[in-house]
């Protein structure tokens, strides 16, 4: 695939989130997008896979050859249309599936560990988890066969062996591939080309930066950089001031004679006349040099987030006492002897394969604890839109009084967390999956909870922003109880992890995840 020129302009507010980018894909390329949220990765990847796609709020320009190759496109969610749809129904919209022989089709379920009869499964899409989701929607990009892939979010909720399994397949795919993903993990395994896509100025000025290098060397390179070129930029900007304040010394002592000499001294005068000549010159010399001054270097900037109100859990309150012989959905039994219990300010993770029903014991347990007087408890699903009203603004979404001063604070921790004057007025649901998820934490800053309840919390924060969020969360000061397959967070947050499995919670060794 051959881009080139491709500029990218935000029609609500006139933004540009691209501008006149260039890239060749070839075969054995593996470049990760990434970038904070909302500068436009995803709007990038659907651009590349159909312009149209984007074409209800974003006008393109430039030249995309696609050269005939097959694009197989994942999107960051799951069409709505399609989750009426059953597994089979599903499958059946892709032409490539009735190629596929039942042993095929079992050898695609193996490695992902779905059952060998998975595709023809009459289970509603919008009764699987999101992990299985994500597989099926591998899994039939898989059949398809095609040239490029193109991966929005592959590794979200997907479990840690199905993690593990991802990484060896996007090593081992022959053609041209650019995914976005926020699993550092994932990142450091398997890309072997950046695209970093950043908003500088108040976003006001879009910068992609291409580097044909795995993502560990390309952070280690443009620490290193930053550092030499903002160093530089600094020994030029002291060396100038050093300068100027020397002329300035000369300047003065020369005015200083010119003005004590008498008429007497007309040699003398015409001398100090030439000396303060060659002064100017000399300034003006230095200051033609400044102008060719090396910037320094600019970045954009991770977010800011910390909890506003004071909590004190005592080490010895019970938070959770969960006792449960049946974990159901329906009358399908997920996972039977549940037991789990958390004291005081303690961090819990919880994983598992996708479908044994982390989300459901999540919710199940967030219902319990919302029933308690004495404790405060924030709950953030998988799916966004269950916390968020889609048609409201950012601001109206985290308005409780409705005054002035509530307002300011609002727009002052929005802007912490990179959203524009423009965006903070957009509708949410013109928002990114990160954005949104921002907008979620911020309602949990905002307010004096407890204890978080947090399902798969990173799963649309980019890496500069996660390391942010994993120190916001190690350094709460209540209760966590999390779902997660983010590997990086939970070694970072969690004191302790379980694994949910058909006949309860067992402990899972930190080491080995």
């Amino acid at each position: 695939m051959q881009i080139q020129n491709v500029t990218i302009t935000h029609r609500k507010d006139n933004r540009l989130l691209l501008d006149h980018f260039t890239l060749s894909i070839q075969r054995g390329d593996t470049f990760a997008v990434i970038g904070e949220e909302g500068n436009g990765k995803s709007t990038l990847l659907q651009c590349l896979y159909d312009p149209k796609r984007i074409a209800s709020y974003a006008e393109v320009s430039g030249h995309i050859d696609r050269q005939g190759q097959w694009i197989g496109y994942l999107p960051q969610e799951m069409p709505a249309a399609n989750l009426a749809q059953t597994v089979y129904e599903y499958c059946c919209t892709h032409p490539a599936f009735w190629e596929q022989s039942p042993k095929e089709l079992s050898q695609l379920a193996r490695p992902m560990e779905l059952p060998s009869d998975f595709f023809y499964q009459d289970t509603p899409l919008r009764a699987l988890s999101g992990g299985e989701r994500i597989k099926l929607q591998l899994a039939c990009l898989q059949m398809s066969r095609p040239d490029i892939l193109l991966l929005d979010e592959p590794s979200n909720d997907l479990d840690l062996s199905t993690l593990r399994w991802l990484e060896t397949f996007l090593l081992n795919f022959s053609g041209g591939i650019l995914f976005i993903s926020h699993d550092e993990t994932l990142l450091s395994h398997t890309a072997n080309g950046i695209i970093h896509l950043e908003q500088l100025r108040h976003k006001r000025m879009p910068r992609a930066t291409v580097q044909r290098c795995g993502y560990d060397a390309y952070l280690a390179a443009r620490e290193t950089t930053m550092a030499h070129q903002a160093q530089l930029a600094k020994n030029e900007r002291n060396a100038y001031a050093k300068q100027m304040q020397k002329l300035q010394q000369i300047q003065q002592k020369v005015t200083h004679q010119q003005n004590t000499i008498s008429r007497q001294e007309p040699y003398l005068a015409a001398r100090l006349k030439k000396k303060a000549g060659t002064v100017k010159t000399q300034r003006q010399r230095i200051e033609r040099q400044a102008a060719a001054f090396t910037a320094f270097p600019e970045s954009e900037d991770a977010i800011l987030l910390t909890f506003r109100h004071p909590i004190s859990l005592p080490p010895t309150k019970t938070i959770l006492r969960y006792d449960q012989p049946l974990l159901q959905v329906g009358e399908k039994t997920l996972a039977t002897h549940l037991h789990l219990e958390i004291r005081g300010a303690q961090k819990v993770g919880l994983i598992g394969k996708n479908g044994i029903g982390k989300s459901t014991l999540l919710a199940e347990i967030a219902q319990q604890l919302r029933l308690r007087t004495d404790i405060r408890v924030f709950y953030l699903p998988q799916q966004y839109e269950a916390l968020l009203s889609l048609q409201q603004t950012p601001i109206d979404f985290l308005r409780q009084n409705g005054d002035k001063a509530e307002e300011t604070q609002i727009r002052t921790y929005l802007g912490s967390l990179k959203f524009t004057a423009d965006e903070m007025t957009h509708a949410i649901e013109q928002l990114s999956g990160g954005q949104k998820a921002k907008l979620c934490f911020l309602k949990a800053v905002l307010h004096p909870y407890d204890v978080l309840l947090l399902d798969e919390p990173t799963r649309n924060f980019s890496p500069l922003s996660r390391p942010v969020l994993t120190k916001l969360l190690r350094q709460f000061p209540g209760a966590i109880l999390t779902v997660s397959h983010d590997r990086t967070f939970l070694l970072g947050v969690c004191d302790i992890c379980y694994q949910l499995q058909p006949d309860g919670l067992r402990l899972y060794p930190m080491e080995q995840l």
